[in-house]
Order: structure tokens, then C-alpha cells, then sequence
């Protein structure tokens, strides 16, 4: 990482609708590799994990961007973050009136480029 914080970029996608353990494969393919390799790795998988971690590194290289940074081509994808987000609660009947509870889960995304 980077010694001056200052050059460092992130972007967060919050409340993703999909569960961290189906995104995180996808970070791990990424992670410490060039932004640009990272995008054009990402752009191989048809998955909808692939496509959301895409999406904020675009959105992280856009920041820097906006911010004023000379070249975003050098910049590379320094922390990937996939944490759980919160699970709403639904139910499901089962046999004999019962029901049984399953859980829709969430999460988060964070990237960090330098």
C-alpha cells in the first residue's frame, strides 16, 4: 500500500442484493492486479458477482478521476472487501402447516486503487 493516503481512491456498492460468499471467488481473482487487467479478467465471467465487483472498480477509477489523478492506468486494485451485509428473514410453509425460515442475504463491497 501506498505510504501517502492521499493517492489512494474507493468506492463502496452497499446492500448488494447477493450473498458474499457467491462474490468473493470473483474478488479474489482481482485482488493486487492492475485496475485494467482486473476489468478486462472480470469482463471473461458471465456471473452477476463478476459484474458487480466491475462495477466499483469503475466507480473507484471514476473517483480518482474526478479527483484529479494523472493516470488512472497505473492504478492498481490494493483492497477488495466483501463483508456480509444484513439478512432480512422469510418464510417458506412446509408439510403439516408448518414453516421454516430462510434468509435473504446481502452485502458489502469495497475497493480501494492506488
Amino acid at each position: 500500500m501506498p505510504k501517502d493516503k492521499s493517492k489512494t481512491y474507493q468506492a463502496k456498492l452497499r446492500y448488494s442484493a447477493m450473498s458474499a460468499r457467491k462474490i468473493r471467488p470473483y474478488a479474489n481473482l482481482v485482488r493486487g492486479r492492475y485496475a485494467d487487467v482486473a476489468l478486462e479478467i472480470l469482463s471473461c465471467y458471465p456471473s452477476r458477482g463478476a459484474r458487480l465487483i466491475e462495477s466499483v472498480i469503475k466507480s473507484a477509477l471514476a473517483n480518482a478521476q474526478d479527483r484529479h489523478a494523472t493516470n488512472t492506468s497505473d492504478f492498481e486494485v490494493l483492497e477488495i472487501r466483501i463483508d456480509g451485509g444484513p439478512m432480512t428473514r422469510r418464510f417458506r410453509p412446509k408439510s403439516r402447516g408448518a414453516s421454516s425460515i430462510y434468509l435473504k442475504r446481502s452485502s458489502h463491497i469495497t475497493v480501494v486503487v492506488g
